[in-house]
């Protein structure tokens, strides 16, 4: 430490404003990792998270942020949204945070640690999958084969995306095996598929129940 420190002042025993500036930011560093401000869930405070070897701020998603195991999060740009990593632009829209990748509140202190201190781009896979997510009925039969009756989506909230399933799987308790002859009806929650978007029922739009009877009743009648 004493050699990373050395005094520069030009009167002995003192440190110039500039290398004092980068002892004290070293400190709260230090003082940052050592003892984090723990993070409050559904409190939308951001964060502090890791990403790879580095640490980046996130912003979470107003009412996907309660956890336990998982929530929503947009990585911000310490310069603003706007502000390109390295040569490039990376908008990548709400990510899947995984709640132990989580160091605590985000502390300015953090800030050498980032991939925008450091001049890079972020790298093309964080570790973590687009938040946005939808609601797959599958009809299968007892050998696996398939396919798929319904989707449902985009949900904005990875946890209501989970509650639809769950009621819909409900509503089928008892009587998937008999809906579709020969077939087992099962909802679940599963990334929502942006290329193939026209493929989706809008939950929003139409109760989720409602268009699960209605994609049944068309597949009866074919």
């Amino acid at each position: 430490m004493k050699r990373l420190f050395r005094r520069f002042g030009h009167a002995p025993g003192t440190l110039t404003p500039e290398v004092q500036a980068a002892v004290d930011q070293f400190r709260a560093l230090l003082a940052a990792l050592r003892d984090p401000e723990p993070w409050t869930p559904g409190q939308c405070q951001d964060l502090a998270v890791r990403v790879g070897p580095f640490v980046e701020r996130a912003h979470p998603r107003p009412g996907d942020d309660h956890g336990p195991d998982v929530i929503a999060v947009a990585l911000q740009h310490l310069g603003g949204s706007y502000t390109p990593y390295g040569e490039c632009y990376r908008k990548l829209g709400w990510l899947r945070c995984e709640t132990d990748t989580i160091l605590g509140a985000w502390n300015p202190a953090y800030e050498p640690l980032t991939h925008a201190a450091a001049g890079l781009d972020l790298p093309e896979d964080v570790g973590m999958a687009p938040a946005n997510y939808g609601v797959h009925v599958e009809a299968r039969r007892s050998d696996g084969t398939g396919y798929r009756l319904l989707r449902l989506g985009p949900y904005f909230q990875t946890w209501i995306a989970g509650h639809d399933a769950d009621r819909l799987n409900t509503e089928l308790a008892g009587k998937a095996a008999t809906v579709v002859p020969g077939f087992t009806l099962t909802a679940k929650a599963a990334p929502f598929d942006v290329s193939d978007h026209e493929a989706y029922d809008d939950p929003y739009v139409t109760d989720a129940a409602l268009l699960l009877a209605a994609a049944i009743a068309r597949e009866v009648s074919a």
